[in-house]
Order: C-alpha cells, then structure tokens, then sequence
C-alpha cells in the first residue's frame, strides 16, 4: 500500500480517484505543528531550537496518518508545490520519525502544479527528496516572525496600552499606509489652469487643441497660475487666426499582459469584481482544490501562490488552438509568447495561474460555480488566453497648430488615436477602462497649411489633488514594487491590519486609525532600522537566498536577533514619559496641527494654563492636558494652584469629519422634550460620546462602531441615550427582554442570557419574534445562565453545615451537598432517601481514600480559615499581573480543586493544579487571555 499526504480533504478524494485502489490519500488539514503562543517557542541562546506543538485536532489527523503508515511500503509526500507545503511535508515527516514508523519504508516527495489525472501521474513518475534550503527558508520566517511579535509586542503593550501587536511585515505595511495619510494631510493645493481651443476643419469637423506654448514659452501644467493670467491668453486666442503646421501619424503596438500571478490577480479581483485579498484567495482556493462538474472532481485552475508569469507549453498550445477557433487565425501571433518574472527570486511554484484545461469557456462553467468563483475564473482564462493573443495596432495622430493675433503667437496640440486591429484588446483589458475614450477617439483629416476655424476658447481652473489612499489593490502593487514580504501573505498581512484595528476600509481605501498612527509613530521613533522598507527589503533577499541553498538560516537569524534584541531592551527602560514626548514630536503635524491664528497649538483649550500632551491608558492613548490631577479629582489633596483639568479628546481633532465635538467643546445637538436638557455631542478619551444634561452623573451612551459623529443628529442621540430598550415580555415567562450596547457590541438580554445581534441599528428596530429565536438559539449553544435545579426531595442539613437534597440529573437521581455530588444506588428510589443514608453518601464521595466526614470537616474549617484574611486582601489572589491591552485588569486566583485560574475582568480561564504561579508572566497571560477568546 503507497500513503499519500496533501493538505486538503477536498484534494484527497480527487487524488485517490485518479491513483486508484493500491493508493490512500490522507489529508494532514493544512500545518500538523506550530510554535505555541507563548514565550520560550524559540530559543536564541540555544541556537534558536524550536519548540513544536500540536493541537488535539492535529493530534488526530495525525495518528490517522500513523496508523495508516504502519502497514504501507510507501509514504508519498505530495502536499502544495511552495515554501508553506515543503514544510508541512517536513512536519509530518518529523513526526513520524520520532514515533520510528519510518525505517525500511520509502519515502518520496512529489509535486504537481494542477489537481488533474495527467498531472497527478506525471507527478508520480518524478519523485525527488525533500527540498531542505526550502524548509530552511520556512524554519527561518517562522522563527523570525516568532521573534518578532513576542519580543516587540510586549513593548507595545507596556509603553502604548490599547496597541494590540507588530509583525515583521504587518509592521512595514501599516507604515505605508500611514505615511500615504501624512502626504495627503500635508498635501497644500496648487491652482492651475488649462485653455483649449475648439477648432473646425476645412470640412466643418470638429477637433480640440490644447495650449502647449505661448510667445515662444513652453508651457507645463501648472505654468498658468491665475484667473487674470488665463484670461489674458483666452483673449488673445479669441482674436487668433489658427493654422495646421504639421500632422503626424504613427503606429503603436499594445502587447498583452503576462498570465496572473498571486499579486496581479489579487490586484484585478479587486479592481473588477471587487474583492478582498483575502476573498480572492478563498476562491481561488476552491477552483485549485476542484469542482464537481458533471459528476467528477475537477481542478480547474493552476495552483494560486506563485510569482511566475510562464506557462506550460500543452497550455500555449491549447491556448492558441482556442484563440484561433474563437477569434480567427488573425488573432494568433506567429510565435507564441513566452514571459519572465520581473521578481528577484519567483516563488517555487513557477507555473503562473491558469486554468487547467483552456477548453472549458467560463459561460460553460458558470453552471458549476456560485457567482464569485465564476467570476474569478472568467478573469482567469482571459488573461490566460489573452496572454497569447496577437498585439493591438493602434494609430497615433498628432496635429501641431499655431494660432497668431498680431505679434503674440501660441502653439496647441490636438491628438488622437485609432485602433487599427484590435488584437488581445478584443478579450481582455486590465484594469478601469480609463483608455477607451483616448483609444477611440481620433482626429479628423488635416493637412499641413490647412485653416481651421475658431468656435470656441475654453479656460477651466483645476487644483492639484493629494495622492489617493491605498486601496487593497494598490498597496499590494507597492509591497511587491519594494519587495516588503510575500506575495502568498499579503492577504493574511491586510486582514491582520483590520483585525487589530489599525485600518478600516472605507468606499474600497485604506484609512488608518489612530491606533494605527501610534504605533507606527513609535516604530519609527524607536525601531526605524526595523521599518525601513530597504532594510525590509534586504532581509526578504536574504530569505530568498537561504530558500535558493546560498545562506545559512541561522547566521540571517543570529545576524538580526543580537540588534534587536538589544534595542528592545533598551526601549522597555525608557519612562513612559520619554516615550510620549518623543511621540508628541513626531506626531505634531497631526495631534497639535497649527492653528489660523497663530497660536500655540498645544495650549489647553479648557484650562489655558496646561499643556496638552499624549497620554496612555488600558483602552489606547488619548491627549490630555498637563493639569490632570487625579488626586485632586478623588478629592485626596485641597483646591489649590496648579488647578485641576479634565480636558481630554481624542488624537486627531478632525476625526476624519467626526463632528465638531473636539478640543472647543461639546456641540450641542438640540433639547430633550421629556427632561429639558441639553443634549450634546462630545470627543472624550474613549472616543465620541452624547451626554444628556450637566448634572454632577449625567447620562452618557458611546457612539456604536460604525456611526459618524459628523452624522449625528439628535434623533439618534435620544435613541442612543434611550437604552437599553425593551422588546417585550418573554412568552414562556413574562420576563422583559431588552435591547442595548454592550462591550461586545449591540445585543438582546433574557434573564441573564444574551444574544448577539447584526448590527447596532437594529437595537432600536428588533421585534419581539426575533429576538425570542435569537434568545432561543444561543441557549440551545449552551449561552446565557442556566435556571437553579429545583430538587426532588429536601431532606435536611449537614452536620458540618449545609443543605443536602435529592435531585434528578442526566446519569440518574444524586445527592448534593455544597460542591460534592452522590449518585444514588441503583435499587434506591429518590423519595426513600434519608438524611442519614444522604450524610453518609456525601461523606464518601468527599472523603476520597478512606477520609470521609473528617476530611469534609477539614475542608470547611479551611474555607472559614479561608474567610478570616486580613480586610485588605484579595480573596484567592496569588499574583496582580497587570491590565489587559484591551481592558480588564488580569489575575492568579487559588481555586481550590480547580487548580489554578487565571482571571481576566468577569472571565476565568484554568490553568491546571501544577501550574506554579511564578512561571506565569503578563506576556503568557494576555496570550491566554487572547486564545481564550478567539476560541469563544
């Protein structure tokens, strides 16, 4: 029997089809092994050792795997031909090494660029050994991408609270972006202006010229300045007489665009179908791993994570048959074209992306796919035929004319372009169509000397615009363009930029935030060397040159962690003071921007005494003034000079046009006809807000993710201060069900159970039916806080203290007394128990090894030891760790039988009864913290 591994279960069942029955294609479901979160996975002192770890899901899939290898001949390691499947075939193998499955067995690797039978047995044919530069160049990305977030993450929790991590990459990308917003905010508009002169031919065509010169000037765009400065031209080309001096025609050829890979079909998706990085990959994913198309699994394009722009020959060959079947023999070029990566080292994969079989024409597949995989696969197979179509043959005409109104003379340019032969234009055209207006635009028939009319003299005012933000599409191109980290990641590095919070998408472009803007600016400040993007760059050659067996991964590693290491320690000692004042410089531009009237922009506008200056808490940073005097505001010390300030607002005043409500006060958005107070808008430290009033408590209700302050009026304000609102009374027990905002984000509340809802809009419109299924739905999960069991039988007290009852449970009737649960004897009915016969079941159970009452006794009179603590002391509290950077101040709490626990605001999560509370750190904690609550 030969085992095959891939990655995919969707991938192993099409396999196993084509190898037939003396294979058995096991899916490994991606990575078998990771570094586990938490420190101490690589150890640079020890020559940067690795630390594997493996799931309970993995652990399955993988003594599947064992079991199967137990009794075959061959172990066939056939998982994705790129850096991420080299090494998940090295971890498998790895495994069964250390459970000794693989001597006298043969081992092979093989590699196959498309899920189709000729390429599966093709790919059989060659076998080759495990490419061990490749694993190298994974072991090192791994380790330092490990290194990288565990070592520099922690600075960031400690010196900016509310930052949640830093990447190698991710790092580097965000700073792009936020550098686009600084030119955009620096950005200072230029006027200019533009003539044209509307013109006929001799036989009454009309054709537009621009001004290129006048008096003998040339003239660029932005040569005229003014209004008065156009007018003077507009009217003397008004009293003008106007000439051909020369007409010139070219021909220009377009040639196609090279098949895609990663990068420029993640840049097209986005472009024509609009979809994330990320959604591309999904899809493309699906049409790689196969579809069912008439019954049978097929793949119906090339593998999606490559850099090469070559395709197989078969496919040039099918590629052109089809082209010529479809469009004609014209359309086949005479020579098929073959293309070269512009990358420095093209990912192992070199075959670009191509669907498997050209002659499946995407209106025949659209039965097959659901509407996005149709689309992508469409996008696909043009590029890919258009790829070998012949060029496009355009005509350029250029006519030069001069216009003279006595002694002043200008010169004006009309141009024009005519497609000939459409070629490849025919199918496929990249990107916005933005060309097709010049493309087919084209002049009239003009000769030298010819005198064309005046109809019209236009003069139009333009003003330079700040560069666009990136979009998905566009940042990816610039990543590429600087050799910034892979294309295979960026679109988990984008994802990453949202998740954190750093970014937000807004009508397709990239916005940072301001949690974004710090942390950048701190990187900047004190990592430069460690954001630059040639220094980025630079260490992506050198991965790419241990993946091509010409370094040693260990030498790129050592090479980098003694630096950083050293700068992260010297960080982690600056004061938080130093920190922030270094900030305060960097970001003045767009904290402390100048003011109209000159005046110092970092004065407390409440105050005026203070000054304002970045600050930090548990939720981020915020700026507030100098004057802050929390002892003050407790009431701690008396009222004295310097005075007490409470101003706050958020980093930017602007808000990116959240309102008004920033550093001048709160905007007041009208009155509340029940109360007669004030309702107004406000910036504090945690971000817009409304108030209802002055009094000493005043109402307030944060503005939900997604609402605009700028948008703001005081109908939604009154909604917002309204909650929670009720819903209506629960059917089953009258209980009042209510609709609110929580930490959490919008919700329905039961009787202690609550329930998600899609948006906060619908807090304000959810009826009483939905949120009953809703109510409904997240019990049936196990959600909200179960009714107390009412007992069966009570039967009377313990004599150590204590009720003890009879109750049904899902094994059968128990007695229960505190915490220790009896399962009644088989032949006991629950209604014949006594108290005595109930004493001495609990005993038993409590006194495991023969301790009985004696040792349930001990228990109590620890508890009341327990109990007896000095006032001060936290109750169970081992060890104060610190706040989480997202709120919530974390803990080691003793929990008696359960062990160690480890408590984050409402949250406990255990640890274990051998969990010493000194091994421990803030780090390993918010990890946990931050596992626990991915695994919901």
């Amino acid at each position: 029997m030969n085992i095959v591994i891939v990655e995919s279960p969707a991938k192993a069942k099409t396999i196993n089809k084509y190898l037939g029955s003396d294979y058995k294609v096991l899916a490994s479901y991606g990575h078998v092994r990771d570094l586990p979160p938490k420190d101490g996975s690589v150890l640079p002192d020890d020559d940067f050792a690795m630390s594997w770890a493996v799931d309970s899901k993995s652990q399955k899939r993988l003594s599947d795997i064992a079991n199967a290898v137990k009794d075959a001949d061959r172990l066939i390691l056939a998982t994705d031909p790129d850096r991420e499947g080299e090494a998940i075939s090295w971890h498998v193998l790895e495994v069964l090494k250390k459970k000794k499955l693989l001597k006298d067995k043969k081992v092979e690797r093989v590699v196959f660029n498309a899920i189709t039978k000729n390429a599966i047995l093709e790919a059989m044919q060659n076998p080759r050994e495990l490419d061990e530069p490749l694993v190298d160049a994974y072991l090192a990305r791994r380790a330092l991408d490990y290194l990288v977030g565990f070592t520099l993450s922690p600075v960031l929790w400690r010196k900016l609270p509310g930052a949640r991590s830093a990447g190698r990459v991710q790092s580097v990308a965000l700073r792009l972006v936020c550098q686009r917003e600084n030119e955009i905010e620096d950005f200072v508009s230029q006027e200019y202006w533009s003539l044209l002169a509307n013109l006929k031919t001799p036989s009454a065509d009309p054709v537009q010229a621009r001004l290129t010169a006048f008096d003998g000037k040339k003239l660029q765009k932005l040569s005229i300045g003014n209004e008065a400065e156009a007018t003077s031209i507009k009217t003397m080309l008004e009293g003008a007489s106007f000439q051909v001096m020369s007409v010139e025609s070219k021909p220009q050829k377009r040639n196609p665009f090279p098949p895609f890979t990663t990068s420029t079909l993640q840049q097209e998706a986005s472009r024509k179908c609009g979809f994330a990085a990320a959604r591309t990959m999904q899809v493309a994913q699906g049409l790689y791993e196969g579809v069912n198309i008439g019954g049978e699994t097929a793949g119906l394009i090339t593998y999606m994570r490559t850099d090469g722009v070559q395709i197989a020959q078969e496919a040039i060959h099918s590629a052109r048959s089809v082209i010529g079947k479809q469009f004609g023999d014209n359309y086949v070029p005479e020579k098929p074209r073959f293309y070269s990566t512009k990358a420095k080292n093209a990912q192992e994969a070199h075959e670009a992306i191509r669907p498997t079989d050209l002659t499946r024409h995407p209106r025949d597949m659209a039965k097959f796919l659901d509407p996005d995989a149709a689309r992508l696969y469409e996008l696909i197979w043009k590029r890919t035929i258009a790829s070998q179509m012949e060029s496009a043959v355009l005509e350029r005409t250029t006519a030069d004319i001069e216009a003279i109104n006595g002694s002043k003379t200008a010169a004006l340019r009309a141009t024009g372009s005519v497609v000939r032969f459409d070629g490849f234009l025919t199918l496929y055209q990249e990107g916005r169509d933005d060309e097709e207006d010049e493309d087919s635009r084209r002049l009239p028939a003009m000769n030298k000397d010819d005198v064309l009319g005046r109809t019209g003299i236009e003069a139009n005012q333009h003003f330079t615009e700040p560069p666009p933000r990136y979009t998905e599409a566009t940042l990816v191109k610039k990543m590429e363009e600087l050799s910034i980290g892979r294309p295979s990641t960026y679109a988990a590095t984008l994802q990453t930029l949202r998740d954190r919070g750093y970014v937000v998408q807004e009508k397709k472009r990239l916005v940072p935030q301001d949690k974004g803007r710090l942390v950048t600016a701190f990187l900047e400040g004190f990592f430069e060397r460690y954001v630059e993007y040639d220094f980025t760059a630079s260490l992506e050659d050198q991965l790419d040159k241990i993946s091509a067996g010409d370094l040693d991964w260990k030498k790129v590693l050592r090479d980098f962690w003694n630096p950083f290491h050293e700068i992260c320690d010297q960080v982690i000692k600056r004061s938080n003071t130093e920190v922030l004042d270094a900030l305060n410089d960097i970001l003045r531009a767009h904290v402390f921007p100048d003011k109209e009237d000159g005046s110092d922009p970092r004065q407390c506008p409440k105050c005026e005494t203070g000054r304002l200056s970045l600050k930090v808490s548990r939720f981020g940073a915020f700026v507030g003034c100098s004057n802050y005097n929390k002892d003050k505001k407790d009431g701690k010390v008396p009222d004295e000079d310097p005075p007490h300030c409470d101003y706050t607002r958020q980093l930017n005043n602007s808000g990116d046009g959240d309102g008004d409500a920033a550093s001048d006060g709160p905007k007041v958005l009208g009155v509340d006809p029940e109360t007669g107070l004030e309702v107004s808008l406000r910036v504090g430290r945690f971000g817009p807000y409304v108030q209802l009033g002055e009094e000493a408590k005043p109402k307030r209700s944060s503005l939900p993710r997604g609402w605009s302050a700028a948008d703001l009026d005081l109908e939604k304000a009154l909604q917002l201060l309204s909650l929670p609102r009720e819903v209506g009374e629960h059917p089953e027990d009258g209980k009042m069900i209510t609709a609110g905002l929580g930490r959490f984000g919008p919700f329905v509340q039961h009787d202690g159970t609550y329930a998600n809802l899609d948006g906060p809009d619908e807090v304000f419109s959810v009826g009483i039916n939905r949120a009953v299924t809703l109510l409904a739905e997240k019990r049936a999960k196990g959600g909200g806080r179960r009714a107390a069991a009412k007992p069966l039988k009570e039967l009377g007290d313990h004599p150590d203290g204590g009720a003890i009852n009879v109750y049904s449970g899902r094994y059968g009737p128990y007695v229960k007394w505190e915490k220790t649960n009896a399962t009644l004897p088989k032949d006991t009915k629950p209604e014949d128990v006594t108290l005595e016969q109930a004493i001495e079941l609990v005993n038993a159970k409590a006194g495991s090894k023969g301790k009985g009452k004696k040792a349930a006794a001990k228990k109590t009179t620890a508890k009341k030891a327990s109990a007896s603590k000095s006032e001060g002391a936290a109750k169970g509290v081992l060890k104060e760790l610190g706040a989480h950077p997202d709120g919530g101040d974390m803990s080691l709490r003793d929990s008696g039988r359960l062990g160690i626990r480890l408590k984050w605001d409402k949250t406990f999560i255990s640890l274990g009864k051998d969990v010493k509370p000194d091994d421990i750190t803030f780090e390993q904690a918010v990890s946990i913290v931050n596992a626990n609550k991915a695994s919901g």
